[in-house]
């Protein structure tokens, strides 16, 4: 018979979750999908002193969310009610939530091709005796792996490509992949949703850093600045633009005309010396005409 929780295990349970949730200003929700317990401690080790990880219900964490918010209808913790699906859990710390979730994903734990899973990777087995005795060659043939005989047991001599990223695992793959003691998938808790101080975000933001921010405002600067200059509407991004323009057209005027300032001096007199335009001859050159005087 399944366990049953009782009244007082989840009120205790409902407690906690509130207290966490008003003492802690990040909270990341995780997706334990073929994680087994003793990853999940795994990490809860390594977060000691860092980050508190609580699992639970689904029905119960609604239940309990759900009598937060009839108590405190303004509180944003409601947003997080939709993302509660799926096997999920809560990460709840004060610290560096990047970091975090990096020493949550890191924990990879190899496992098995479970027959009817959907495989997360490509799957490909090298070439190589496989320690299966010749009475067996007719397996390998159903599943059009090219095989020879060699010191009394089956080798394949081609790589094969078994499962392909996102098909169902069958019976046969996996009892192959089983023989060979090969485990091909791996797996690890995953960063799903991120609260933090009110606002709710893909984990996936985490991946943004100081450059790549850097980065896309500089591109942005120079599209405002481009739409600016097209428009003839001036902005802040621009001003360094505009001013040199400015600069070339006054240049261009005072080249044409009797108005000359500082500035424009400069360009008129490198432009009257007619040594600036000689090309300097290439080193190689010079000394091949020097030597053909010579002789």
């Amino acid at each position: 018979m399944p366990y049953q929780a009782k009244p007082k295990d989840k009120k205790a349970y409902g407690a906690k979750l509130i207290k966490l949730i008003q003492e802690h200003k990040t909270i990341m929700l995780i997706s334990v999908d073929n994680v087994g317990s003793n990853q999940i401690q795994q990490v809860r080790i390594k977060l000691r002193n860092q980050a508190e990880i609580m699992m639970g219900k689904n029905t119960t964490i609604r239940k309990v969310l759900r009598d937060f918010i009839a108590k405190n209808p303004e509180h944003p913790v409601a947003g997080l009610l939709e993302h509660i699906n799926g096997n999920i859990g809560f990460v709840f710390t004060n610290g560096d939530i990047a970091k975090i979730r990096e020493v949550i994903v890191s924990n990879q734990v190899p496992a098995p091709a479970r027959v009817g899973s959907m495989a997360p990777a490509d799957v490909y087995v090298e070439p190589g005796p496989t320690g299966c005795d010749p009475g067996q060659t007719s397996w390998f043939q159903a599943l059009n792996i090219p095989t020879k005989i060699n010191k009394g047991q089956i080798e394949m001599i081609a790589r094969v490509h078994l499962i392909k990223l996102g098909d169902k695992v069958g019976e046969s793959e996996a009892a192959l992949l089983d023989k060979l003691n090969i485990r091909p998938f791996s797996y690890s808790i995953k960063a799903v949703t991120v609260y933090q101080e009110g606002d709710i975000f893909s984990a996936d933001v985490l991946d943004i850093t100081e450059d790549d921010m850097q980065r896309k405002f500089i591109e942005g600067a120079r599209t405002v600045a481009a739409l600016g200059m097209m428009l003839n509407y001036p902005t802040k991004a621009q001003v360094t633009h505009g001013l040199n323009n400015a600069l070339k057209a006054l240049i261009s005027i005072s080249m044409g005309t009797d108005f000359k300032f500082p500035k424009a001096q400069e360009f008129e007199d490198f432009l009257a010396n007619p040594a600036n335009f000689v090309a300097a001859p290439a080193a190689g050159g010079a000394a091949a005409a020097v030597v053909e005087e010579e002789e």
